[in-house]
């Protein structure tokens, strides 16, 4: 079914052939009726695209020749690339500044036969890919395509963040969320910890009914430890005790694999509470791994009385290995459907409704299948699209465990391809990964995934494709983190879902997976902390991606960040740099930004121990930043010694190093003149926003008291994380900041 990918991908390269700059250098070149012939044969094949993804569901050939045209396709896209990159190197050069004349010159004059070499060798490979998209098109006319009209797309819908937020409703299960609350609260004189499943079959609503059963304030006061975690597939004992202590404690497990070390750890943090473990989706069906490893663990005496362990499994035998309770086994529900498929109608049509009966009856009472097949629904406001829904085969399985899944295969099949193509991405990230919002649009937009439409820009068309894929359950579990006037937005896929989206697309794949590499490997998401050898093969890779969630991570990553890429002042547009390591030499120093007035967001620098001035950065004038960190290392969590760094100047380039007035947050790490005690942070305006100042990292030295608020005009937060020689001889002077950086935040 990666087939059905194949449409986004043939529209791209038409657009890129059609591109004005791709043909400048291709007239000059003199292959312009290559380029325009390859537009046209895609056009072509563009057109019939709808009716070869109906016909590769009963014909294997189409399918193979679609597989076959993808990897044409990409092959063309390359191509493609190296012309707008030529064209794009003529325009910087027409500029005509001293900097990009220095940069570009050696293509003139120094390296006159490598560009030689490149124009003849991008020029053969699009005369290649033309003969072979030839040799396709000849192919496909053997198969009778026809041309088939587009439908038209619903406009997608407009939701505000609360809209979204729905983790907090539980649709149908009032009876089920009572009776596993009052369960939890009635084994309190319970000296042994019990366990409680929670059964049914995928996507009847398990996981849901536990997260509202956790947030109830009831069971939030009852019990004194909580701790979530989703076990999945992995069931290794030390894995399992190891998680559980990091959630328990919001901090990392570093102890060994020793199972007798992490025991001990985990009484000490359960150390007499009354604890309520979720251990989410198990699938363990080996009896000797709960029984004789983790058993007597979690559930030892060292717990308080009316301690509780709830277990959710689609497996019985899950149930009747680890529950000491009787399980709580999940019925089907109906009413979803309506609750979702008639909404914004002002009454439901009886036409309808008896065609929507006949949906549910096939969705067999299965939440998921339900939510999902409503959204459908909703889209479509004809009766003849009710029906044609209604009597398409989604009963029948392809090798499937589980029924759910011809019925999200079906809602799938009426996304749009820009929909397609965005849920699709979401198959690198790996089962119950929570992905935030922000990036995850910034990655559909890099890859080209969603278009501007009428007056929205790409940003915005990417939080209506965000909306729409939520609206329709292919995402779920949203919600909203606010900080200040900072607010993020994450999400989850259910884990059909997820195995829906690896079924429909075969672009996508960890890296430590690629000794099973699959055709096309575009997207790769690196679990570990090594890249496999394997990865030089994926010679179509767009995406790279780490699973590291925030900074201090990236230090536990075989990959540092030297140094930048040279002359990156020549980006005049760039609008996202999240990481910027100072260098030395001509084209690598801080002075790179002076120009880059666009950027936005979030802000890292880092390696500042090697600038004298950081005023040629020009921070004060990129007034789209939000967000500054400054690191005198070259990465988070580097280590150094003080006298690799000039402190002579470090306050120097502190003071020159000023934001806009707007910013809302800032992070200092190992700036040893930040304790000077230039400025005051309590001298500093007047203002109802909160600043939080606090230190970290001071190994064995004195370190202040507990976090420490005053107001500032703009900022949120201001976080130093400093090591300085006099912070025992003055216990308050560790919240003093530069009196540059005070006028700036006034």
């Amino acid at each position: 079914m990666a087939e059905t990918l194949l449409l986004p991908v043939v529209r791209g390269v038409v657009g890129k052939a059609a591109d004005a700059l791709v043909k400048r250098v291709t007239c000059m070149w003199g292959v312009d009726d290559d380029r325009e012939r390859l537009k046209r044969w895609l056009e072509y094949v563009q057109s019939l695209l709808a009716d070869a993804e109906d016909k590769s569901e009963t014909n294997p050939a189409v399918g193979t020749w679609m597989k076959a045209l993808k990897a044409a396709a990409y092959r063309a896209d390359d191509v493609l690339d190296d012309f707008e990159y030529e064209a794009l190197r003529l325009e910087a050069q027409s500029r005509g500044s001293m900097a990009s004349k220095k940069v570009l010159s050696c293509f003139n004059f120094q390296n006159k036969v490598v560009f030689r070499d490149f124009r003849h060798k991008a020029s053969k490979e699009l005369k290649n890919v033309l003969d072979k998209i030839e040799e396709l098109v000849e192919e496909m006319n053997n198969f009778s395509l026809v041309v088939r009209e587009e439908a038209p797309q619903v406009p997608y819908h407009r939701q505000t963040h609360s809209a979204l937020d729905e983790s907090a409703e539980i649709f149908g299960r009032d009876d089920d969320k009572e009776a596993v609350v009052n369960l939890l609260l009635n084994q309190q004189d319970q000296r042994s910890v019990q366990v409680l499943p929670i059964i049914g079959m995928g996507g009847l609503g398990k996981t849901t009914l536990a997260q509202v059963v956790y947030n109830d304030p009831r069971v939030q006061e009852h019990f004194e430890l909580e701790v979530w975690y989703c076990v999945s597939e992995n069931f290794k004992d030390t894995f399992v005790l190891r998680s559980v202590i990091a959630l328990a404690t919001k901090d990392r497990c570093d102890l060994p694999d020793n199972i007798e070390l992490l025991r001990g750890r985990l009484h000490q943090v359960i150390g007499g509470k009354r604890f309520l473990f979720i251990l989410d989706d198990v699938w363990n069906e080996d009896r000797h791994k709960w029984e004789d490893n983790l058993k007597p663990i979690l559930c030892s005496s060292v717990s308080g009385s009316g301690s509780m362990i709830v277990v959710t499994s689609r497996s019985p035998q899950v149930a009747s290995i680890m529950g000491t309770l009787p399980s709580r086994e999940l019925a089907f529900l109906s009413k979803l459907f309506s609750k979702k498929a008639f909404h914004n109608r002002l009454q439901e049509v009886e036409e309808f409704s008896e065609i929507g009966r006949r949906i549910v009856d096939k969705c067999q009472g299965l939440p998921l299948a339900l939510d999902t097949m409503g959204g459908l629904m909703n889209s479509k406001k004809q009766v003849q699209e009710w029906e044609t829904i209604a009597e398409s085969d989604i009963g029948a399985t392809s090798g499937g465990k589980d029924e759910v899944l011809p019925i999200l295969k079906l809602s799938y099949r009426y996304l749009s391809p820009e929909l397609k193509s965005c849920f699709a991405f979401c198959a690198v990230f790996p089962k119950d990964y929570e992905m935030e919002k922000d990036r995850l649009i910034k990655l559909w937009m890099a890859n080209g995934f969603i278009h501007e439409e009428g007056q929205l820009n790409l940003a915005q068309k990417g939080e209506l494709v965000f909306d729409e894929l939520v609206w329709r359950a292919f995402l779920q579990d949203v919600k909203v983190i606010s900080f200040g006037d900072y607010t993020a937005v994450h999400c989850k896929m259910h884990d059909l879902m997820h195995d829906l989206a690896n079924y429909v697309t075969d672009e996508c794949q960890f890296a430590e997976e690629l000794s099973q590499k699959k055709a096309y490997v575009l997207h790769l998401q690196l679990l570990g902390t090594q890249i496999s050898g394997s990865i030089k093969g994926t010679s179509f890779l767009r995406t790279l991606l780490t699973q590291s969630g925030n900074n201090k991570d990236l230090s536990e990553l075989k990959l540092s960040l030297q140094h930048m890429p040279p002359k990156l002042s020549l980006m005049h547009n760039l609008q996202t740099l999240t990481t910027f390591v100072v260098g030395t030499g001509d084209g690598f120093g801080i002075e790179e930004l002076k120009d880059l007035g666009q950027l936005g967001n979030r802000l890292e620098l880092y390696n500042l121990k090697k600038v004298k001035s950081g005023s040629k950065a020009n921070l004060h004038s990129k007034h789209n930043l939000n967000e500054l960190l400054l690191h005198w290392g070259r990465w988070a969590g580097a280590v150094y010694n003080e006298e690799e760094v000039d402190t002579t100047n470090e306050e120097e380039v502190l003071e020159s190093l000023v934001p806009h007035g707007e910013l809302k947050g800032l992070e200092i790490y190992r700036a040893f003149a930040v304790c000077s005690g230039v400025c005051r942070v309590q001298s500093i305006g007047h203002s109802a926003n909160s600043l939080f100042a606090e230190c970290q990292g001071l190994g064995t030295r004195q370190t202040p008291g507990t976090r420490y608020q005053r107001s500032l005009p703009s900022a949120e937060t201001l976080a130093l994380f400093a090591e300085c020689q006099n912070w025992r001889h003055s216990a308050n002077s560790w919240h003093t900041v530069p009196r540059e950086f005070a006028e700036c935040l006034r």
